[in-house]
């Protein structure tokens, strides 16, 4: 994934627990967020926001806490829910 080695939050010195983020790592945070909070405001459990838009719930779940990097498409994928909510809730549905 881009940027991974570029450190866009360096460690904190005086903490050991503290690690450096990459850019490619502080986009995946941001999104994570956004899709938490996406996930809030609709009112949905994390396996009903999976299964909304044909995610794995496992695999959403990786990508919401951050512990697994999305491939690329599934990123683009993500954004495209974050942004049109509903219109990609029903164009999923229409497809199924």
């Amino acid at each position: 994934m881009k940027n991974e080695t570029t450190i866009a939050l360096p460690a904190d010195p005086n903490d050991p627990e503290d690690f450096d983020v990459s850019a490619a790592g502080l986009e995946r945070g941001l999104l994570a967020r956004e899709l938490r909070q996406l996930r809030t405001r609709l009112g949905l459990t994390l396996a009903a926001f999976a299964e909304r838009y044909g995610i794995p719930e496992g695999e959403y779940a990786s990508y919401e806490s951050v512990r697994a990097a999305p491939p690329a498409a599934v990123m683009a994928y993500l954004r495209v829910i974050v942004a049109e909510p509903d219109a990609t809730a029903r164009a999923i549905k229409h497809a199924a």
